[in-house]
């Protein structure tokens, strides 16, 4: 019988545990795991000024048992697929660290609290309490994702990820890269090549590596002749080789709800973002199930959120996630065996402290290209997988990211100075265009914002008033509680503002009941686009 076909004597026949073709996608999941994980530490230590007594002692263990577990367990349901279905040819899902929200919980809520309280303590618990809330969206959202799929129009939920990649993700690696353009804009040369260009390297190294490799390569070749251009030192690597030992995770469960302190903030981000989570996964398992292997949506989610949950417990502030890509793990021959072995040798490298010895041999520099590609395909992605006239709501919808980027790096430059906008006066900064106040109402909350006027903008232009009308009137309940336009939640946060949107809500139902006639388009609406 052909490979892959189901027959009832295979059924009870024990599935092999590994195959020839486990060791390709061993190597190519593998480095990508890698990949993120050097990355992840990246932003700890270097974005958030994290210690490496909470970096590699609490926070890299953690992420090393919650990859283990989720491996394993994606391992196991494959097995039994196979078991069950008799096939030879089911791959398990692939799963890791999310890697939009690994970015979004740093840049969004970690690295905001750092730089407002000075305790990248306070920053780490913060995360810790905002995994904790997507742990639980992610266990009880196999039965709310479907309607929350087709209430919003894609152009608004890909739209305002699209704007915090495209500021808070992609641009401190674009002006990293540029600093330093040895490295950095070769590397990034490199990635291109591969990912967009489709250029295969020698040995069919996956492109990340051989960027890593070359960065490593000249920034050492600089160091051995005095020249210091990609941020290694042999002191660091000295203190990474000394640093080597054993670390296993420990309850943080006082750390995880010492971060209830920013639920006013944690909140804002949560909620979308939770859904952002469910529709992600709800494809990933749809495109598994195109390459013949169906696995149960409803567990999937259960997965993730329960090994989330026990992550985040142990100290782990990103969240887990079934990753894009199973068909090309299956294609290239991947089995079970790749994800067992995965997760084990993460568990490796995060308990005997390798990470911290990889990481200091790795310039940063090197990683930015990699950060840069992920903006880059988030950004595209909202303009590729949605109908071209959504375009102008995606535009829109990027605003709120804008803002707040443009007030963090206002605040840092002042708090520089040793000042403040309020020091310095709204007026004086007005005068020279830094429309400072605008700036903070626009941006807070900007996940949300970006999201409702997103909405509110695509189902104008889909001619649909009555959906316009109720996202607007939720905009201004919203904004009226501080969940959007707010630095916090509460009551009246925002109350000009909001009774706007509620004018903009009666307007858009008027509209739909012909006081405003409008010709009628066909609808093209939220629908996922072909």
């Amino acid at each position: 019988m052909a490979s892959g076909m189901t027959n009832t004597a295979g059924a009870s026949r024990r599935p092999a545990l590994w195959v020839p073709g486990d060791w390709n996608a061993f190597f190519g999941f593998g480095t990508n795991i890698l990949v993120n994980m050097l990355v992840l530490t990246g932003l700890l230590r270097f974005v958030l000024g994290m210690p490496d007594a909470i970096t590699f002692g609490r926070i890299l263990p953690a992420v090393g048992l919650m990859l283990f577990l989720s491996t394993a367990y994606y391992g196991w349901l494959g097995y039994r697929l196979a078991k069950t279905s008799g096939r030879d040819d089911v791959c398990a899902l692939p799963s890791g660290i999310s890697v939009p929200h690994m970015f979004i919980v740093v840049f969004v809520i970690m690295l905001p609290i750092k730089l407002s309280t000075g305790d990248p303590v306070k920053a780490w618990e913060a995360g810790l309490a905002w995994v904790f809330i997507q742990s639980f969206m992610l266990m009880i959202g196999g039965f709310i994702a479907p309607v929350i799929r087709r209430i919003t129009p894609r152009a608004a939920l890909l739209g305002t990820l699209a704007g915090v990649s495209v500021t808070f993700i992609a641009m401190r690696p674009a002006l990293e890269l540029i600093q330093t353009p040895v490295i950095g804009v070769v590397a990034f040369a490199i990635i291109l090549l591969a990912w967009f260009g489709g250029v295969r390297y020698p040995g069919r190294l996956p492109a990340g590596l051989v960027a890593i490799l070359f960065g490593m390569a000249v920034a050492w070749g600089a160091k051995l002749v005095g020249i210091d251009i990609g941020g290694v030192s042999g002191p660091g690597l000295t203190s990474a080789l000394s640093g080597i030992g054993f670390s296993v995770p420990l309850p943080a469960i006082g750390h995880v709800f010492g971060g209830f302190e920013f639920i006013g903030i944690i909140l804002v981000t949560a909620i979308p973002f939770g859904i952002y989570d469910l529709v992600e996964a709800m494809d990933n398992v749809e495109s598994a199930e195109v390459a013949g292997d169906a696995y149960p949506t409803t567990r999937v989610l259960t997965a993730d959120g329960i090994v989330s949950l026990i992550g985040c417990l142990m100290g782990n502030p990103f969240i887990n996630a079934v990753y894009i890509g199973h068909p090309g793990w299956k294609a290239m021959g991947g089995r079970i065996g790749y994800s067992f072995a995965t997760g084990i040798v993460v568990l490796l490298l995060a308990w005997l402290n390798l990470i911290s010895l990889i990481s200091s041999v790795v310039p940063i520099v090197a990683i930015s290209p990699i950060l840069l590609y992920i903006g880059m395909l988030i950004g595209a992605q909202a303009f590729q997988e949605t109908p071209h006239s959504h375009a102008p709501a995606i535009v829109l919808a990027f605003a709120p990211h804008l803002a707040a980027w443009a007030k963090t790096l206002i605040d840092g430059a002042l708090g520089a100075a040793g000042t403040s906008a309020a020091a310095v006066g709204m007026d004086k900064l007005g005068q020279v265009g830094v429309l400072y106040h605008g700036l903070a109402v626009l941006g807070e909350g900007a996940i949300l914002g970006g999201l409702i006027l997103g909405a509110i903008a695509t189902f104008i232009i889909e001619r649909d008033f009555p959906r316009a009308s109720a996202f607007a009137a939720a905009g201004g309940v919203l904004t009226f509680f501080g969940f959007m336009h707010g630095p916090a939640v509460g009551f009246a946060v925002t109350p000009t503002l909001a009774l706007a949107y509620m004018l903009v809500a009666g307007l858009l139902y008027a509209a739909a009941r012909g006081a405003v006639p409008v010709p009628a388009l066909a609808p093209t609406a939220h629908a996922p686009a072909e």
